[in-house]
C-alpha cells in the first residue's frame, strides 16, 4: 500500500519529535463530568478504593471519583485519566491527569472531579470562578499512564500477623488493570492467591509466614499477563500499616 507524501511526512516528524503520544494517542471519549468538594479542594479519604490518606494527596490531590465502568468493581483504582473540558472559551486544550480513588457517578458523568482538579481544566486559574457554576460540563478524556517507578505495598491497619493479611496497592502504573495478586511464601514454594477485598485492598486469611514474595495479573492493551518480584516484598514478622516499595513496576 503507497503511503502519501503528507502522512509520511507527519510519521517522521511525530518520529523525530519523539511525541507518539499526539500521534498515535489513547482513542479519546466523551463524556460529563463534575465536582466534589473537601475543606482543601484535594481527594477524600474515604475513597472506595481504600486509600485513605494517600487518597488525598496523591498526584497532588488531582483525583476523580470514576463511574461504575470505570472503577470496574475496584479494577480501575490507580487508573489516571485525561480530561479536558468542551468549553473553549473557559478551558484549556490540555485539561486535567486525574488518578482514580474512589467510584461515583451523576447523571451520564464519568467523572467526580476533586475541585483542584476540576479547576485544573480551565484556562487561567482566574477564569476556574465562571467553571464552577456549571456544575456539569461536558468532555473529553483517554487513558494515561502515571508514569509511577515501583509499586508500593502497604499493609492495611486491620491486618493481624497471626491470622489476617490486607494489603493496598500503591503507585500503580496506571495504564495497567491489576486483575489478581498471588504471593509467595520461600519456605513452601507456593503460591497463594488473595481475594480482592474491596478497591485496591486485597486479603487473606491465615497467612503463610515467613518472607513473602509477590505476583500481580495485569492487563494492558487487552492482553493479560502476571509479572513478578524477584526479592522479598513482605518480610517475615511484618506489621501492621508498614509500607513495602516492591521491586515490581506496572507499566
Amino acid at each position: 500500500m503507497a503511503i502519501s507524501v503528507n502522512h509520511f511526512s507527519t510519521l517522521m516528524i511525530c518520529m523525530i519529535l519523539l511525541l507518539p503520544a499526539l500521534c498515535y494517542g489513547t482513542q479519546s471519549y466523551d463524556s460529563k463530568a463534575t465536582f466534589y468538594k473537601t475543606s482543601d479542594g484535594k481527594g477524600t479519604p474515604t475513597g472506595a478504593c481504600g486509600y485513605g490518606e494517600y487518597g488525598r494527596y496523591v498526584n497532588d490531590g488531582l483525583v476523580t471519583a470514576a463511574s461504575w465502568k470505570l472503577y470496574k468493581n475496584g479494577v480501575g483504582c490507580g487508573a489516571c485519566y485525561q480530561v479536558w473540558c468542551k468549553d473553549k472559551a473557559l478551558c484549556s486544550d490540555v485539561g486535567v491527569k486525574v488518578k482514580v480513588t474512589d467510584s461515583g457517578e451523576g447523571p451520564g458523568t464519568d467523572f467526580i472531579l476533586s475541585s483542584d482538579a476540576f479547576a485544573k481544566m480551565a484556562k487561567h486559574p482566574k477564569l476556574a470562578h465562571m467553571l464552577f457554576p456549571k456544575g456539569v460540563v461536558d468532555v473529553d478524556y483517554k487513558r494515561v499512564s502515571c508514569k509511577y517507578d515501583n509499586l508500593i505495598i502497604k499493609v492495611n491497619e486491620h491486618s493481624n500477623y497471626h491470622g489476617y493479611l490486607a494489603i493496598l496497592l500503591l503507585n500503580n502504573g496506571g495504564y495497567a488493570d491489576i486483575l489478581a495478586v498471588e504471593i509467595y511464601e520461600e519456605k513452601s514454594y507456593k503460591w497463594t492467591p488473595m481475594r480482592r477485598s474491596y478497591g485496591a485492598v486485597f486479603d487473606l486469611s491465615n497467612p503463610p509466614k515467613g518472607n513473602l514474595k509477590l505476583k500481580i495479573q495485569i492487563k494492558v492493551d487487552g492482553k493479560t499477563k502476571w509479572v513478578q518480584s524477584d526479592k522479598t516484598v513482605i518480610p517475615d514478622h511484618w506489621k501492621a500499616d508498614s509500607t513495602y516499595e516492591t521491586d515490581v513496576q506496572i507499566p
